[in-house]
């Protein structure tokens, strides 16, 4: 199993945000940090729950909310408090146990989270503490913890508090009102609204333990607890079992948190466990890539797959993932277009039944990027760059203030267009290889159509051609520039894509055909305009150099050669500066090469491609996470493996390495699912023909094997890529 955990030993005080982020633990419905039981000095708990936002005031934008602390858990030994005291000064304190061994384990392959201490008393006796906890992949409504306390020497007396904490906020910001509390016998209930969005949710939490149990309402904190003996070598087992339901779930969440607590208890923390377990496996019998011939590689890979699983929503189409999943408070949990790009299709090929609720989120929200083009002044539907639960735009105006004072005004809630068709790709991807034609028919068409749709009103014709001005690309160091090839180009794309789309359904089912033109005015004028834009639009190229132009202008602006600027431990902007970065030619992640990942060779012959790379990799600073997991990918289907591989590497340790220094505040979502299509569309080269799905492999030479499946129109396809390249029989 050593390949499927991740380990924190010694304990190391100062990175517990950094840990809490990582061994997040998940089951689609909510995320919760790993901070621990007994609270620690400056630490983050947070649980996040799909689709449960609010604006709070004072607060330019909504967030993701904070949900009460389920994992409070408090331990007495003989009138010492258990408690990880890292400070010299404290730990010599006469009223400090002394922690005298330490390890804490992320098991992915089961989806539970270990710790381990060994804790001296004040009285001089030792107890070892062994905490288990997990968010029920089969009950997701439920959570469990264990504790098990074993007196390694002497016989002491165990006082243990089990509590949830409804004195919660994001990083200050209070979003919880009408907070009520309830305790009896062994029960403990919380429920609370938050102040703008009028959410409601409700905590029930049930103790097993030894000794008596006495419960009490408290204020903000509900609890109960117990105290019992240990004789030396006796081990004690408590388990605390979780309800947790809103408001979006139920419409009597109280009576529905109870009623589940009250039955998880019934069936018990092993069988829970086991349930949990079984569901994980089947998890990972479809979505694991085993890696042969490299223990970092196959660590990396796993890890992001349980950090795209975890947030991925089971029951729920209205809700969709975050750019920092459920595991931090950063980007507010909105949704950007990291989810359909990136998050989005290591699901579509392993697990199609959550991609399609991901994609049907967008659908519900169509409303919301209809009324976004509308104020805009466009046709159609324009998605937001930023997304909550409403489908409006979310994204602020303002950054928040800089170390002088000053705020930068953000411009992608404006500019940053491209992620309809980010959408729109999404769809056709999940579409052409689920065969789930009862969504394309149902939602995915109306998304394609009606953006398309959009796209026609946003052109501008000018100069005897259609153009696009004020976009920003990918590369987000440039703003408000004309004509981004990307999106240009990806426009072109995407109203092909349109009238083919249109003409299949016309011949295959022309009453979902008829249905849509009448639906979205897909009059003979607008094709024909759609027609135009696909000959007429402008797409920046350089003939003499034989490379697309990332937009008008760019080799006008300063050189900076990127890699001069090696070691460095930030991007290249945080070096230069904000504002003459957006005077330089370095770009803050791929633009020109994620157009080359997405349309491969319908975006020129292999030679452009390598002009393209040769010219646009050395300018990226890999500002975003977005960026190295993509250059890799591209970089194994140019044939640039050793290239690949070290990018591959860079991507890998985003999050386990904290490369970029803010684990803390999430797990970089799209870098994990980026780093699965590394692998898989990368090195592997996995594709579509017609007849399937086939790789075509550019492995990294220490690389023994790969294997992995992947769904195709409902049927499991097995592939063992070796290397040498031999493929092995579909099973």
């Amino acid at each position: 199993m050593r390949l499927w955990q991740i380990d924190e030993f010694p304990f190391q005080p100062e990175r517990q945000l950094y840990y809490e982020t990582i061994f997040t633990i998940g089951n689609g419905y909510l995320g919760t940090r790993a901070s621990f039981e007994e609270g620690f000095a400056g630490d983050s708990p947070a649980t996040l729950i799909h689709g449960i936002y609010n604006h709070a005031p004072g607060q330019l934008v909504p967030e993701l909310v904070n949900a009460p602390n389920w994992l409070d858990l408090r331990v007495t030994i003989d009138d010492t408090p258990f408690y990880l005291h890292t400070t010299a000064a404290d730990i010599l304190k006469p009223t400090h146990g002394v922690v005298q061994g330490y390890r804490r384990t992320l098991d992915m392959y089961r989806g539970l989270l270990r710790r381990e201490v060994l804790f001296r008393a004040t009285s001089g006796n030792v107890v070892r503490l062994v905490f288990e906890r997990f968010a029920s992949l089969h009950e997701p409504h439920v959570l469990a913890q264990r504790l098990r306390i074993t007196a390694v020497d002497g016989a002491p007396e165990i006082s243990v508090e089990s509590g949830i904490n409804g004195a919660v906020t994001n990083d200050g910001v209070q979003h919880w009102k009408d907070l009520r509390t309830w305790g009896n016998g062994n029960a403990i209930t919380l429920q609370a609204q938050t102040t703008q969005s009028g959410y409601i949710i409700a905590m029930a939490s049930r103790l097993i333990a030894p000794g008596e149990i006495e419960a009490f309402a408290g204020d903000a904190r509900p609890y109960s607890q117990t105290q019992f003996n240990l004789r030396q070598e006796e081990t004690a087992t408590l388990d605390k079992i979780t309800a947790v339901y809103t408001s979006r779930d139920e419409a009597e969440p109280l009576a529905a948190a109870q009623r589940k607590a009250a039955l998880a208890v019934q069936m018990g923390y092993d069988r829970l466990r086991n349930a949990h377990e079984a569901e994980w496996a089947a998890y990972w019998d479809n979505s694991d890539i085993q890696i042969k011939g490299d223990d970092s590689a196959q660590l990396a890979l796993r890890f992001a797959t349980y950090h795209i699983l975890i947030p991925a929503p089971r029951h729920d189409d209205q809700v969709s993932i975050g750019a920092k999943t459920l595991s931090g408070f950063g980007y507010k949990g909105h949704v950007f277009w990291d989810t359909e790009l990136f998050i989005l299709p290591p699901l579509t090929f392993t697990q199609p039944e959550l991609a399609r609720n991901l994609l049907m989120y967008r659908y519900h929200r169509l409303d919301g990027a209809r009324q976004k083009a509308r104020d805009n002044g466009y046709e159609g539907a324009m998605f937001p760059w930023e997304s909550t639960d409403t489908g409006l735009e979310t994204t602020p105006q303002w950054s928040d203030p800089q170390p002088d004072g000053s705020r930068i005004r953000i411009w992608t809630g404006d500019n940053e267009q491209h992620i309809s068709t980010d959408i729109a790709y999404a769809v056709l991807q999940y579409w052409r290889w689920t065969g789930d034609d009862d969504f394309l028919l149902n939602h995915g068409a109306e998304i394609v159509l009606d953006t398309a749709v959009f796209w026609g009103s946003r052109v501008e014709a000018r100069n005897d051609r259609y153009e696009l001005r004020q976009q920003i690309g990918p590369d987000e160091y440039h703003e408000n520039i004309d004509n981004s090839v990307f999106t240009n180009r990806m426009v072109v794309w995407h109203l092909e894509q349109a009238l083919w789309l249109l003409d299949w359904l016309r011949d295959q089912h022309p009453t979902v055909a008829q249905r849509l033109i009448d639906q979205l005015d897909l009059n003979a004028g607008r094709l024909d305009h759609w027609r135009d834009i696909i000959d007429k639009m402008y797409i920046p190229f350089d003939e003499e150099r034989r490379i697309h132009v990332q937009f008008d202008g760019f080799f006008d602006l300063e050189y900076i050669p990127v890699p001069h600027y090696e070691p460095r431990t930030m991007s290249v902007m945080n070096i230069l500066g904000h504002a003459r970065t957006t005077q330089t030619q370095v770009i803050k992640q791929a633009d020109v090469v994620m157009l080359m990942a997405l349309l491969g060779e319908a975006v020129g012959p292999h030679d452009v491609q390598v002009n393209n790379w040769n010219t646009y990799y050395p300018r990226c600073d890999h500002g975003s996470s977005l960026s190295p997991a993509v250059h890799a990918w591209v970089a194994a289907r140019l044939g640039l493996t050793d290239t690949a591989t070290e990018l591959f590497d860079h991507a890998a340790g985003i999050d386990l390495k904290d490369n970029k220094g803010n684990v803390n505040h999430g797990i970089h979502g799209a870098a994990c699912g980026g780093l699965w299509q590394a692998v898989a569309l990368g090195f592997c080269g996995l594709h579509l023909t017609q007849d399937g799905p086939a790789v075509d492999p550019n492995l990294p030479a220490h690389w023994r094997q790969v294997s992995f499946n992947v769904y195709y129109r409902g049927q499991k396809r097995h592939f063992v890529v070796t290397n040498p390249v031999m493929i092995a029989p579909e099973a």
